[in-house]
């Protein structure tokens, strides 16, 4: 007797042509998982740049991003704050209590010891060190270190002048990340540029999220 093949009315049972698919495409699967190697992450973790053309970098990124970029020596970096200060017009900034600063004339350092937001909102400006910065994405990482701060002061001034030394530069991010992962528990701020959202008309408005002005101090290696 020949078996005649199923009619349009006729039912399959619930969910079997879908799960012998599936196993078929688990058998397959199941050979090439045992006999290819694991070809790893396929993206780039790690650059190439160093030195010179790396901070180049970073500050081409950080000028697209319209933030104003100094850079100076260890020994300038006294000279090169008060000259941004002064640039500005901040006569008194806040600052985080670990931060080491050199000596500022015609500048009160107000040391932040938990200032609320009408306080920062009435002070010139607020001056932080970094976590980390990517040359790449030209962005700078605060982790909440002593001389970055609370989030506050970095969101509530209406300038940010930020201290990062070259040695705190990286090319990409999964090399930023890698060097966040000690602090991956803390509140982490990544900062691209000035604070900055567009509307469905793509008129850019500044300083709605955070600082309209992002100054940013390169401290080259000697």
């Amino acid at each position: 007797m020949t078996a005649r093949p199923a009619g349009p009315g006729t039912q399959r049972a619930p969910g079997t042509a879908r799960e012998e698919v599936l196993a078929r495409i688990r058998t397959a699967l199941s050979d090439v998982r045992d006999e290819a190697p694991d070809p790893g992450p396929l993206y780039r973790t790690r650059g190439e740049l160093r030195g010179e053309p790396l901070l180049d970098l970073l500050a081409e990124r950080l000028a697209d991003y319209r933030a104003t970029v100094r850079r100076t020596s260890p020994a300038g970096l006294g000279a090169a704050i008060a000259a941004a200060l002064a640039e500005r017009g901040a006569r008194r900034v806040v600052v985080p209590e670990g931060l080491d600063l050199p000596p500022l004339p015609d500048v009160e350092i107000v040391t932040d010891h938990g200032l609320s937001p009408q306080d920062l909102d009435a002070l010139d400006g607020v001056i932080t060190g970094a976590s980390v910065a990517i040359a790449e994405t030209g962005t700078i990482v605060l982790d909440g270190s002593p001389d970055q701060g609370r989030r506050a002061i970095t969101l509530v001034p209406d300038y940010h002048l930020c201290v990062v030394h070259a040695g705190q530069v990286v090319q990409l991010v999964p090399e930023a990340v890698d060097r966040l992962e000690p602090h991956a528990a803390r509140p982490l701020t990544w900062i691209s540029g000035p604070s900055a959202t567009s509307d469905i008309e793509l008129s850019r408005v500044e300083g709605v999220h955070g600082p309209r002005t992002l100054e940013v101090i390169l401290v080259e290696s000697l």
